[in-house]
């Protein structure tokens, strides 16, 4: 740089001429007006206002200008850098602002979007079939009782007349709640099925007594097509003065036609349970073929596999030991039991074939169901 004397060099100056200054400030607002993005105007901002930009070469000449002529000269380049600057700070915001638009352009989600473009979910038809399995018993006049899934041990298996040593008190049938400190069993599991709701009928409610009692039960089964650890059943229990076995038949095979439909006939033969006496198995007449075992273009039964029948549920009148647990007195009072797999029962209405179906939630199994109420 030259020292400051009261003589200097035209042409080393000439970049202070006003002209001169003038024309580099109007080259550089236009190269930054015509950024059309960040790195455009990064170029531009190092051309014009970086170390070896024109205007600021010509300000390192200042000090070679006699006094008289350096003030004016300084104030003429110093406005000169600041119109570059703010030009420089008004395109940027310009670029950060039209940057910002686009994003909510681009990422935005139009919330006004036709409903119809997700389709509509459908309640589960495990749900929906208990609703209408209860519906069923309420129209007869039975009442909807409830209990808790994780339960005494009395309730589940003393009350209902389960011996010690029966199987399904071992942890290969029945999930046990540990008990405190790690021991395996705390007097309460996951109950096995929904007749301690029953219990608790019988210890609360007065007499004469019709509930039914729909509800998740659970047992140690391995999960395949036809068995799951998490299942759902329905039971129904009637105590009062003089129910025979023939009031319980005529339960059942309202409830048959209520759900399958009219004329179809139902069976009991004998079988056991711990919590009746006597026990029965009952089946009905296949809802499909009607007994026949083959379909009407003379094919094998789908639903039946072409036995005529179908076992729906179990049943039988109440244990004399179990109404004596709840305090009630047995030669007073009876009372008939039966109970049934909501599941089950969806497969045989449904010719469902893989109970893993109904617990997968799979939103398109539900829907093929539809939404009714």
């Amino acid at each position: 740089m030259s020292a400051s004397n009261n003589t200097f060099d035209p042409v080393r100056v000439a970049v202070l001429a006003p002209a001169e200054v003038d024309r580099m400030t109007g080259d550089a607002l236009a190269a930054i007006g015509a950024a059309s993005d960040f790195d455009e105007l990064k170029a531009a901002r190092l051309a014009h206002r970086g170390n070896r930009a024109p205007l600021t070469l010509a300000s390192a000449e200042v000090g070679a200008l006699p006094p008289a002529a350096r003030a004016e000269a300084g104030r003429r380049v110093g406005q000169a850098r600041r119109l570059i600057d703010e030009a420089l700070a008004a395109r940027l915001a310009d670029l950060e602002a039209d940057r910002d638009r686009r994003v909510l352009l681009e990422e935005a989600a139009d919330v006004t979007l036709p409903w119809d473009r997700v389709q509509a979910g459908a309640r589960h038809p495990v749900t929906t079939l208990a609703e209408r399995l209860a519906d069923v018993f309420i129209g007869m006049g039975y009442e909807v009782a409830e209990g808790p899934e994780v339960e005494a041990e009395w309730y589940n298996f003393d009350a209902l007349n389960f011996p010690p040593d029966h199987p399904a008190r071992e942890m290969q049938d029945t999930f046990f709640v540990a008990g405190p400190d790690g021991a395996p069993r705390s007097g309460m599991v996951l109950r096995t099925h929904t007749s301690p709701v029953q219990i608790r009928a019988m210890l609360t409610r007065p007499l004469p007594l019709y509930v039914v009692s729909p509800g998740k039960c659970f047992r140690s089964d391995p999960l395949d097509a036809t068995h799951s650890p998490v299942f759902h059943q329905i039971e129904g229990l009637a105590v009062d003065e003089g129910l025979t076995m023939a009031d319980l038949r005529g339960a059942i095979a309202a409830f048959v036609e209520a759900m399958f439909g009219a004329g179809l006939r139902t069976r009991l033969r004998p079988d056991y349970f711990p919590f009746t006496e006597p026990s029965a198995d009952v089946s009905m007449q296949c809802h499909v073929c009607r007994g026949a075992s083959a379909e009407a273009d003379g094919s094998p039964c789908r639903v039946c596999k072409s036995q005529g029948w179908i076992e729906i549920a179990g049943c039988g009148m109440v244990n004399p030991r179990v109404l004596v647990a709840c305090g009630i007195d047995p030669e007073r009072y009876s009372g008939f039991a039966f109970g049934l797999g909501i599941e089950r029962s969806l497969m045989v209405r449904n010719g469902l074939a893989d109970i893993r179906d109904t617990l997968e939630g799979d939103v398109r199994f539900s829907r093929a169901f539809g939404v009714e109420a």
